[in-house]
């Protein structure tokens, strides 16, 4: 078999630098030659009502992860979250996880995290950023917001303990060619709030004026299958529900995600009563 190239990013330090200046600058030009408009502004007083609120755990417990890889995590999002929090999107804005953190560095504060890079697990300065994306992403499915810029993990790479939404609606980031977005296509100008505790991070999506309709993120069909060589791969179908607020009727239902996700971690921790044949 003939041994695979190196990419130039591969060849050491620079080369990286090199690479990565060269596909952040193809990105900025992209944006603007589209005509992309970037929220900037901040308001840190809170809009008078929440489209959308949760929590995500900080500490979580992952199988074959370093618990201080966990603790850097948790100093990256906070310092993520103080250049997210407060944002607002105006009619026609589009929110960019990137263009409002930047990259993240050393020199800026940040820590090793984990770092999920082609299906493999690591660490690296900035590390754990994902969550921030999952965070937000959470919160813009319950609303009328379009993502427009979204990028998945192919692969289910840790069990589902104490998994509280649907499996495969996370987001994975990378400075800054993996971005994540959304436009507000709404008549009305939304603002972000993120913040943390020692525990759990927190965001919500407010807006002054109320929604008049309620979004649900149901999974269906949840299973583990083995294929014709004896890889498991995690199934599932991911819709999302509108309901009219004041009615209750099911005014809508679209797929939004369809899991067939390779299982990366020991077959051991699959539930049992999951698996079909």
């Amino acid at each position: 078999m003939a041994k695979k190239r190196k990419q130039f990013c591969e060849y050491g330090p620079l080369c990286y630098e090199i690479a990565l200046f060269k596909e952040c600058k193809k990105k900025d030009l992209k944006d603007f030659f589209g005509g992309k408009r970037f929220a900037k502004k901040k308001d840190k007083e809170n809009y008078k009502y929440i489209w959308k609120g949760d929590c995500k755990i900080l500490l979580r417990k992952l199988l074959g992860v370093d618990m201080e890889l966990q603790k850097g995590k948790a100093v990256n999002l906070k310092l993520a979250g103080e250049k997210i929090d407060g944002v607002v999107i105006n009619p026609g804005e589009e929110f960019s996880l990137w263009n409002l953190v930047g990259r993240p560095t050393a020199k800026k504060g940040y820590k090793e995290g984990l770092f999920i890079s082609n299906s493999k697990t690591g660490k690296g300065i900035g590390g754990g950023l994902c969550q921030m994306g999952n965070l937000i992403h959470w919160l813009v499915l319950h609303t009328p917001l379009e993502t427009t810029e979204i990028h998945h993990h192919s692969d289910a790479l840790f069990p589902d303990e104490k998994r509280r939404v649907p499996f495969g609606t996370g987001v994975s980031i990378c400075y800054k060619a993996l971005d994540y977005r959304f436009k507000n296509t709404t008549p009305y100008p939304v603002q972000i709030r993120v913040w943390q505790d020692d525990t759990m991070l927190y965001g919500e999506i407010r807006s002054n004026t109320p929604l008049d309709k309620k979004y649900k993120i149901v999974e269906e069909d949840s299973h583990y299958a083995k294929d014709d060589e004896g890889i498991f791969y995690r199934n599932s179908k991911v819709f999302r529900e509108i309901y009219d607020k004041s009615s209750k009727e099911l005014i809508d239902r679209e797929l939004i995600l369809s899991n067939h996700s390779k299982v990366m971690y020991d077959y051991e921790y699959i539930p049992k009563d999951q698996i079909r044949e």
